[in-house]
């Protein structure tokens, strides 16, 4: 590579990223999503679709409890159907709406007027996955959109990392030393990234949260940030993720959704404006790290100007 042609990627990416989060917070797209639930609609048992936020609030559930099906019912509809639900199962919040009446006095005239308004009350649902004697329908697979790049493949079996797939979340679990997963076949595309990307860029975020034990980079976020370390270290991960991408020629340029990410913590950086500095200072060692632990090239040297 050409001095005319070399550039700063982990200030490229920095700045275009401040940049992003200052002109276009916005929501950020979970690069995955759970076969048979997030790519269908909740339904309850009776046959009914769920809809406006027992949509949101089933697939969280979904989500968080690993409910590979979108089919749910209340206790007594699965009993209805003498299926079962499992002893110390919990059920997931649903909202359901009624309408009543209410008598207004009409201040102008002084006669009483009726008005019908609707009120909100939690019901609870069980989804299929905690009954007994209930047959569903297997949801066929998800095929699998990621294309494997080898090189990175190659990069990533390098650090030693120990990865498990089949999770229904992505995560670093520092007790086990472990990442988890969600399957490949499970990575959608988003607006701004395709299946691929979606994976490795998720991959990498994991990654860097690896390095941060004492036996790797020691992160050590002082009393500095307080309540928010946990939050500048999600900060540090989700840059890390968009340095190694761009080392990596996975990502060509920063992604939207990664700003959009970083907005939910735009208070943190908008209360220490060193706070920025210090998350990609850390996440420029923890890329370090991981690219440490390659293998070296044959004749590789490094010039103190490629090392500054």
């Amino acid at each position: 590579m050409t001095d005319k042609t070399r550039i700063d990627v982990h200030q490229k990416v920095t700045d275009a990223l401040i940049a992003q989060i200052e002109s276009t917070p916005g929501e950020w797209q979970l690069p995955w999503a759970r076969p048979g639930v997030a790519f269908h609609i909740p339904e309850n048992v009776t046959g009914r679709a769920y809809n406006g936020i027992n949509i949101v609030s089933l697939w969280c559930a979904a989500l968080d409890k690993g409910y590979p099906h979108h089919l749910w019912g209340t206790y007594r509809q699965w009993s209805d159907r003498k299926a079962q639900v499992r002893k110390g199962e919990k059920a997931s919040l649903v909202i359901f709406f009624k309408d009543f009446d209410v008598e207004i006095e009409n201040t102008d005239t002084g006669e009483t007027e009726h008005e019908t308004r609707m009120f909100a009350r939690a019901s609870w649902a069980f989804n299929v996955a905690q009954v007994d004697n209930y047959e569903v329908a297997t949801i066929p697979p998800r095929p699998d959109l990621t294309e494997r790049l080898d090189e990175v493949d190659r990069y990533i079996a390098n650090t030693g990392a120990v990865i498990h797939h089949g999770h229904p979340m992505a995560c670093y679990r520092p007790g086990f030393d472990a990442i988890y997963m969600p399957d490949r076949s499970a990575f959608v595309a988003t607006a701004t990234s395709t299946p691929t990307e979606s994976y490795y860029c998720t991959l990498s975020h994991e990654l860097t949260h690896w390095t941060s034990i004492d036996k790797r980079c020691n992160r050590q976020l002082g009393k500095r940030f307080g309540d928010d370390q946990y939050a500048i270290e999600e900060l540090v991960a989700e840059l890390g993720s968009a340095f190694l991408c761009a080392e990596l020629g996975i990502t060509p340029s920063p992604r939207a959704d990664h700003a959009q990410y970083l907005a939910h913590w735009l208070t943190v950086l908008k209360a220490d404006k060193r706070a920025i500095f210090t998350a990609a200072a850390a996440a420029s060692k923890a890329v370090a790290h991981l690219n440490g632990l390659q293998p070296k090239q044959p004749n590789q040297t490094v010039s103190d100007a490629e090392a500054a």
